[in-house]
């Protein structure tokens, strides 16, 4: 925990490394004396790259998550940040708008429609901007900057055209959509262009760098050979002077989570017998399912609820035999297409429930909060079976925070093959979520499968997951970002 902040010593410096997010890493709150303190905010990312930015001397960039007042740059947890202010109406256009109404749906397959207005793309320039701006000013010369994720696409090329001397990297952690999607929006070419600023854009899976490849192709008049684009002078849009040639690399990394430390946190006294004490809450049953997800219509909440059900009319599973847990994270609380999706995922739970559950149990435990990571460890280890069932997912770290707290070899992880998570861990069995009846015939598998092909299962899949942690995901990246040595001419 940082005390409240202190501009001495941050405001005006420059930094060899700096990071370049939609948030800072930390979060605000206000102690019983009214002083305001910093704490670390949860997350692979910040775990990641804060003990680079320590012995780096780097900087964050990054929105501080109000729009109280302006705040100068300043230090917490041992990293420098840079807070980049918004406006209420900012938030409502570049971040609610824009982000999500426009940008998420449309990179998540359409699964709802997405919104186009120039106004919300209007702000999202204005304020990708302001975050190129502050990165500009923070970075040292010749300094290495990683921009991250799809509310920034705009950045590296307005980072260029002020600061033509960085190293700059892009990182997409969300799907990139197939040119047939992607060429809806109005502004795709400026999207483009503004993501072809950095020397290095990573993805999470093949398939998304192929597809920003084709985007490329089809949307500018730059060429591609394997997976570098070759940028020629006066070609570039957005008004560049006199853009440099030079090249862009598309690869992938796939990212993980602090395995190590998942691990530890699920073998302590304290989880183990937490995750003893939620089977008896629920009643001890044969099985239990457990879905944990964000609040959002990508991740098939509602197609799991519709196997589950069918499973349960069957009478192939029946209450209090087996339970399914749902946590569901509050998501974007304020946006019309999430209340909606709250209330029809609820209405789910109590259209199941008053149909199979009974006084010895409820068929589903819905549970609207978000929970520390030591609850989510014990949840993990309490549960039999893992239900990923997302419709489109960058990664799911879900699936591997499942994976890292097995270290009993229990469990079965059942995955949308739609999830970046799909291509790492093959041993999971694999389902197509819109297929409702091979979803329901997985989930009987791994609820049949013997003990021996659940630890075999397992033990390779935490291999996996230990051995390709959120770290060597990191210096993957900037490794390779530094071993580019392009002609900048």
């Amino acid at each position: 925990m940082a005390k409240n902040r202190s501009a001495s010593g941050s405001a005006g410096r420059r930094h060899d490394f700096v990071v370049v997010a939609n948030r800072l890493p930390v979060d605000a709150a206000v102690d019983e004396h009214g002083t305001l303190q910093w704490t670390r905010s949860p997350g692979g990312l910040v775990t990641a790259l804060a003990p680079l930015m320590r012995s780096g001397d780097g900087a964050w960039v990054g929105w501080p998550g109000s729009t109280e007042g302006d705040l100068d740059p300043f230090q917490a947890d041992g990293i420098h940040l840079r807070p980049v202010p918004l406006t209420q109406q900012e938030v409502a256009d570049y971040y609610e708008g824009f982000s999500n109404a426009t940008l998420w749906p449309l990179y998540h397959d359409v699964i709802v429609p997405p919104e186009y207005h120039r106004h919300w793309w209007n702000a999202y320039r204005k304020v990708n901007e302001r975050f190129a701006t502050e990165a500009a000013d923070a970075a040292d010369d010749g300094a290495e900057v990683w921009v991250q994720d799809y509310q920034l696409q705009l950045v590296p090329a307005m980072l260029r055209r002020l600061r033509p001397d960085l190293r700059i990297g892009f990182f997409n952690h969300i799907p990139f959509p197939p040119v047939e999607l992607f060429g809806q929006m109005p502004w795709r070419s400026a999207v483009i262009e503004g993501l072809l600023g950095a020397d290095l854009v990573g993805f999470q899976r093949g398939g998304d760098a192929a597809n920003f490849l084709r985007a490329v192709r089809r949307f500018t008049t730059h060429s591609t050979r394997g997976n570098e684009i070759a940028l020629d002078p006066g070609t570039q849009a957005d008004d560049a002077e006199d853009t440099e040639r030079r090249q862009v690399r598309a690869a992938t990394f796939p990212i993980s989570i602090d395995a190590a430390h998942f691990d530890e946190v699920a073998r302590s006294e304290a989880v183990l017998e937490r995750a003893a004490q939620i089977r008896r809450e629920l009643g001890d049953p044969r099985t239990v399912l457990l879905g944990v997800d964000r609040l959002d219509y990508t991740k098939g909440i509602r197609h799991r609820f519709k196997a589950f059900g069918e499973l349960l009319d069957e009478g192939k599973i029946t209450v209090p035999g087996t339970a399914l847990v749902q946590v569901a994270s509050p998501s974007r609380e304020r946006v019309e297409q999430y209340q909606a999706l709250r209330h029809q995922i609820e209405e789910s739970v109590g259209h199941i429930n008053g149909q199979h559950g009974s006084l010895a149990g409820a068929a589903i435990y819905y549970m609207h909060h978000s929970y520390p990571m030591e609850e989510m460890a014990a949840l993990y280890l309490a549960a039999d079976v893992m239900l990923v069932t997302s419709l489109r997912d960058g990664m799911n770290l879900v699936a591997k925070e499942y994976v890292a707290a097995r270290h009993d070899l229990g469990g079965v992880l059942v995955l949308s093959e739609f999830a970046g998570a799909a291509g790492d861990l093959p041993q999971a069995l694999l389902i197509n979520p819109h297929d409702i009846e091979g979803t329901k015939a997985t989930i009987m598998r791994a609820i049949d499968m013997p003990e021996r092909d659940r630890r075999r299962r397992m033990r390779t899949l935490r291999k996996r997951v230990m051995d390709n942690d959120v770290r060597l995901w990191a210096q993957s990246f900037l490794s390779t970002l530094q071993a580019l040595t392009y002609d900048r001419r």
